[in-house]
């Protein structure tokens, strides 16, 4: 489905338009290139605000990894010499 709307831009934006979009075609160009720019913009936004709760997070999960070292390394302890015995 489509639907026509008029929208304004600059003469050198129109002039390089009909440079590159086949005659006639105007409207598809435009309709890829605005999807092209949105998603980039959305992976974009993603991509920092992934980074940003990471950031902010980044302390709280420090101490958990601190809290459980001592957890972890007992049980990989445990495992070493189990290891040792099936040889």
């Amino acid at each position: 489905m489509t639907r026509r709307i008029n929208i304004v831009l600059p003469e050198a934006t129109i002039r390089m338009l009909d440079r590159v979009a086949p005659k006639g075609n105007r409207s598809r160009l435009i309709s890829d290139a605005v999807i092209h720019y949105v998603t980039g913009r959305a992976k974009s936004n993603l991509a920092e605000g992934l980074k940003q709760g990471a950031l902010s997070n980044a302390e709280r999960d420090l101490e958990i990894a601190q809290e459980w070292f001592s957890v972890d390394e007992e049980a990989w302890q445990r495992t070493k010499p189990a290891a040792k015995r099936k040889k």
